[in-house]
């Protein structure tokens, strides 16, 4: 009677509590393990290709980790979760507990249809969301009082690496092939995300706080795609952090950020689709395709969005301050619903991650929880001058504007006859589209 360890978004086997959990229930009586992975149809169809071509090659990191015994098996989770249970004689199913909407819908109707134990251990956070409240007890609604209860309530040690463990001879449909993507993929698994974690804490650390927000210097630790994964748990990350010789509450803060984003789509299911809040009238939004179509290809005639909205589709991935520079100007320069920019996010991005994306969309279109004011608009050619101040970020992504040296780079239209003849002109005036966002924002104030 094997018990069942059910991998979702904890695609690991040291610091994951859930399978520990199995591994002892299974110790009691001599039993085996079936580590089990569901192929959901759902959100097969729903993930973009570089998120599914990465996690096929976690899954198969995982599977060489388990001696190959990973049991992958394909369909509805309500239906292949308990035909396995049955097949096994599981006296039960652990698993990491979701947090995420669909995540709750799904291992509840598996639940109902189980007839042993679903049994949920630990969260992919360091703190649960919903477990920290106000002296009030309400929702958190502000970063900062969330950051300072989070840091107050404190977190579990690291749990140790399953010793032992017999895993199960169960018949596997193997994991599957991913979608073919030219996204180019960083290596993936528990051990490389280790590896990764281990270099960025000797070499990145300490230069975090100076160095996070220049997308032309390698200053971010990239650990948002093992993260989303669960090759790597935050509470791993936290500990580590703790034993650092320098300040280290700056990459703790990003941390926390990723913690209150998922506390908040807990109370606020409805925020993966719906703004938290009204901050401007219906007719504000530009119902037509050609602009998103431009800012999605990179072709805005702003080079410093352009390069992000390249380097995503080659990469998978955007630098965080470019992020939010390419969010801000499509809903408040190109004043496009957060919605579609988001869903565009998700279809490219490897750490695509539901409260993450669409909580941070919220924050610079100013409809969420602790939301930048409505009125910052960010400036797509100061943010460029500043945080790429010599343009070599721009001249990676942008082909086009290689010949144009310095921070020149950032207002190519400012250069006359010399202007690259195959790089768009800006397809909106800045200035003029910051005033109409923000009279918009102030009827609908009105």
């Amino acid at each position: 009677m094997p018990t069942i360890h059910w991998f979702r978004r904890d695609l690991r086997l040291t610091d994951n509590p859930a399978l520990l959990a199995s591994v002892a229930q299974a110790d009691e009586t001599g039993d085996d393990v079936v580590p089990l992975f569901v192929v959901d149809p759902a959100l097969w169809r729903s993930a973009g290709a570089p998120r599914l071509a990465y996690l096929t090659h976690s899954l198969q990191a995982l599977d060489e980790s388990l001696d190959g015994r990973l049991v992958v098996r394909h369909g509805p989770p309500a239906e292949v979760v308990p035909a396995v249970a049955r097949e096994v004689a599981a006296p039960a199913v652990h698993v990491t507990a979701a947090t995420e909407p669909f995540g709750r819908r799904r291992d509840e109707a598996v639940e109902q249809a189980l007839g042993v134990p679903l049994v949920r251990t630990g969260s992919p956070y360091a703190v649960a969301p919903g477990r920290l409240t106000t002296q009030a007890g309400t929702p958190f609604q502000v970063f900062t009082p969330f950051r300072g209860a989070w840091l107050d309530h404190g977190w579990s040690a690291p749990a140790g690496r399953p010793r032992q463990a017999r895993w199960a001879d169960v018949p596997s449909d193997g994991v599957p092939a991913g979608p073919e993507t030219d996204v180019r993929l960083p290596p993936a698994g528990e051990q490389e995300a280790h590896a990764h974690w281990s270099q960025f804490l000797a070499d990145g650390l300490a230069e975090y706080p100076t160095l996070r927000n220049r997308p032309d210097l390698d200053g971010t630790s990239m650990l948002s795609i093992p993260l989303k994964y669960g090759e790597l748990h935050p509470r791993t990350l936290l500990a580590d952090l703790s034993r650092a010789q320098f300040d280290t509450g700056t990459f703790r803060s990003e941390l926390a950020w990723r913690e209150f984003h998922a506390d908040v789509l807990w109370h606020h299911p409805g925020a993966a689709r719906q703004s938290l809040r009204t901050v401007v009238p219906e007719d504000s939004w530009d119902p037509g395709d050609a602009a998103f179509e431009a800012w999605a290809a990179g072709r805005t005639g702003y080079p410093f969005v352009d390069a992000g909205m390249r380097q995503l589709r080659a990469l998978g991935w955007m630098h965080n301050r470019v992020r939010m520079v390419v969010a801000s100007f499509l809903v408040k320069d190109l004043h496009v619903r957060w919605q579609r920019g988001a869903q565009h996010f998700m279809d490219w991005l490897v750490d695509g991650d539901v409260p993450q994306n669409q909580l941070n969309w919220q924050w610079v279109a100013g409809t969420g929880r602790d939301a930048a004011p409505y009125f910052r608009v960010f400036n797509p050619v100061t943010q460029g001058e500043r945080f790429d101040p010599d343009g070599s970020y721009v001249r990676q992504w942008v082909p086009e504007l290689r010949g144009v040296p310095g921070r020149a780079v950032h207002q190519p239209w400012r250069l006359g006859l010399e202007a690259p003849e195959d790089y768009p002109d800006p397809i909106v005036d800045h200035a003029t589209e910051r005033k109409v966002a923000l009279d918009d924002f102030h009827r609908g104030r009105d």
